[in-house]
């Protein structure tokens, strides 16, 4: 339990925080993209050290890391105001895209990210071979988050053409934590009802 918990912390610093304070630090003396470029190299750091050290890539690492890139790709491309507005919903559209064209293949997004936070526990595998229930939970949660991603870029497009600027910056955060909100509950409590109906409890 203690392994597993320092890998979460561990993976959550490298891959989360780390680039977020580069970033943040760097803006004030930087451009935006030389500032996204930077803090991209953190979780590329570790894709490829987890790459060395237990010659699998590191999917979770990499996600971020396509994340940060485009962002940077956002940035570059420029666009009038609502376009701009929008850089950080196109990005969010597209990992909804990545999240549901994972499905398409042998395992599902969040099968990798479940991996990584487990230390990747070799008992994972043996369920996902065995167990058709498992692979049909990962891919359920991987199907909500896409869609959860696409949703919150399509009303943020909604949003951006339908009201003024101002009023867009006033209530579009509004719509992002409300949907990210209630996919964090939402998976939150579906795994607690798996764990209910494994133990009985």
């Amino acid at each position: 339990m203690n392994k597993s918990r320092n890998e979460i912390i561990f993976t959550l610093i490298i891959n989360l925080v780390l680039p977020y304070l580069t970033y943040r630090l760097l803006i004030p003396y930087t451009s935006s993209v030389v500032a996204l470029s930077i803090a991209a190299l953190v979780p590329l750091c570790d894709s490829i050290y987890s790459l060395i050290r237990t010659r699998k890539a590191d999917v979770f690492s990499g996600f971020i890391f396509l994340g940060l890139i485009l962002g940077v790709v956002a940035v570059l491309l420029g666009g009038d105001e609502r376009f701009i507005l929008l850089r950080e919903s196109y990005v969010t559209g597209i990992m909804g895209v990545v999240f549901l064209g994972s499905l398409l293949f042998g395992r599902p997004l969040i099968y990798y990210f479940a991996e990584r936070f487990t230390g990747h526990n070799p008992q994972m595998n043996d369920k996902w071979e065995k167990l058709p229930r498992y692979r049909f939970n990962f891919r359920l949660i991987t199907a909500v988050w896409g869609l959860s991603l696409l949703l919150e870029a399509f009303i943020k497009v909604v949003l951006v053409y339908s009201l003024s600027i101002p009023t867009f910056l006033a209530v579009s955060s509004f719509f992002t934590y409300v949907i990210i909100g209630l996919t964090i509950w939402w998976n939150i409590g579906f795994i607690k009802r798996i764990k209910r109906q494994t133990t009985g409890r």
